[in-house]
């Protein structure tokens, strides 16, 4: 049938969401259809079932499409360990890594393995629908660009630009985007979504008819902020401060890490209407939270490292002392314990102390474990924890007073043992416990399907899908466009 790919005109445009939406509509007008994106870069990522790993994005996109979630959708996931070096994950599997430099001579080989995934993909499915990264007019990177105008030059497909109105400046991003592009390229860029736009949609119409008339594309659509839609995150931009005030809620500070990972394990605890999660920094709000959870890292040693340059550990003791519960997960779980040793060099190598709070000691193993325990729980992790002291038992870890350890991502989205587990938090500091009515499976399918039902009404569905099926228009050229 066809394909199209989602651009922005910045990271956190809303390319996400918007395919997100449009492979939900689509599969609602029974249309099979697939996610992709040639190259994410995240430390939040998910296990499919055939145990390889992808982008979280891609995994909740394809939710959404009612497809099962395949490496395919997804063939190169980047995970920053530093601000110049990133793991490499290619096809779902451990491919090694790469520094801010090396990463501009490695794009040949990334490109070609992107590319055979899409036309796995185009081959299976009646459309395709792509995610760009970051903007397509990253013209330092165009020569070897497999993401966003390589991809598109590679599948012939249009090209539709979002931008974040609630930025500010969107118009002028989206006639930037097309003017300094060269002429192959802009004749793929097939018109505009704007995102993200709060009021009254017809002050918009002035600028929207001007941009109309200087790029010769149309407008497809004013997709509105919706704030309370918020989905499985794939970048740290999208972590709030706090999403909920206190009062009678059960207060749960969820420790930011430098390199945090995984934070979607904290949206079902958010989707309680008995909670208040919030991300934090301040060692007085870990200390005098209800509960305070040490998520995942992508860098456990140095985020250990930094907990205690901040003064967090310390506020961590002085919850302990004061018997209020701490949940660690992953990387968090690791911390918890009594020893992190990396005899190979995975992080940094060498012993390292952990808090001592769980009688556990992490070993770091260059093979990456990748599993799916349960329906909802997953493992993505180097580290292998031993317990060695006594404790009671914990799904995928272990219990020691009010001190939880889990290596299991994904172990809160299980109603039964999220219900459990705050039920039991809640009852030692006196707060109200859930009912145990929430189901985060349905509020997932519920966003998603008001995800759809934007797209229905504020997008130009028949204009899109004349894309999807015909390919990109006949446009004009933007001067001054590239050299």
């Amino acid at each position: 049938m066809g394909s199209l790919l989602i651009a922005g005109t910045t990271s956190d445009a809303g390319k996400t969401t918007v395919v997100t939406g449009l492979c939900r509509w689509l599969a609602r007008q029974g249309v099979r259809v697939a996610p992709y994106k040639a190259q994410n870069m995240s430390n939040n990522s998910m296990v499919c079932a055939d145990g390889t790993e992808i982008g979280r994005a891609q995994w909740i996109q394809a939710v959404a499409a009612g497809a099962e979630p395949e490496a395919a959708m997804n063939p190169v996931l980047l995970k920053p360990g530093s601000d110049r070096r990133s793991h490499v994950v290619l096809m779902g599997e451990p491919w090694g890594e790469l520094t801010a430099r090396g990463f501009l001579t490695e794009r040949a080989e990334l490109a070609k393995a992107a590319f055979a995934a899409y036309d796995d993909l185009a081959s299976r499915y009646d459309v395709v629908i792509s995610e760009g990264a970051g903007s397509p007019t990253e013209i330092n990177l165009r020569q070897s660009d497999y993401v966003n105008m390589g991809l598109a030059q590679h599948t012939r497909a249009p090209v539709v630009v979002v931008g974040d109105i609630d930025r500010g400046g969107v118009f002028a991003s989206m006639f930037g985007t097309v003017a300094l592009l060269d002429a192959a390229d802009q004749e793929l860029i097939s018109g505009f979504l704007v995102n993200k736009f709060r009021g009254d949609a017809s002050l918009l119409e002035p600028g929207i008819e001007m941009l109309t008339s200087v790029t010769g594309r149309p407008t497809y659509g004013v997709l509105p902020w919706l704030p309370e839609l918020w989905l499985d995150s794939e970048d740290a931009l999208d972590i709030p401060v706090r999403r909920t005030s206190s009062g009678e809620l059960l207060t749960i500070a969820v420790v930011r890490f430098p390199r945090i990972s995984n934070f979607t394990d904290l949206d079902a605890l958010a989707a309680e209407p008995t909670n208040s999660v919030f991300f934090t920094t301040s060692p007085a709000e870990v200390r005098d939270a209800d509960l305070v959870v040490l998520p995942g890292s992508r860098a456990t040693v140095a985020d250990l490292r930094w907990l205690r340059e901040h003064g967090l550990a310390d506020a961590l003791q002085a919850r302990i002392a004061n018997r209020l519960p701490v949940l660690g997960i992953c990387g968090g779980y690791q911390m918890l314990g009594s020893s992190l040793s990396d005899p190979d060099g995975v992080e940094t190598g060498g012993e390292h102390p952990g808090l001592g709070l769980l009688p556990v000691a992490t070993v770091f193993g260059r093979e990456k474990v990748l599993a799916r325990p349960t329906r909802t729980a997953y493992e993505i992790h180097h580290g292998v924890v031993e317990v060695t002291g006594d404790v009671e038992a914990f799904p995928g870890g272990c219990r020691v007073g009010n001190v939880w350890g889990t290596i299991w991502h994904g172990l809160l989205d299980d109603d039964a043992a999220r219900h459990a587990f705050l039920t039991e938090v809640a009852e030692l500091i006196g707060k109200p416990a859930p009912d145990g009515t929430v189901s985060f499976a349905a509020l997932r399918e519920d966003r998603l399907d008001r995800l759809a039902d934007m797209i229905d009404e504020y997008a130009d569905t028949a204009a899109l899908l004349h894309l999807i099926e015909h390919g990109a228009p006949q446009v004009p050229f933007v001067p001054p466009g590239a050299p």
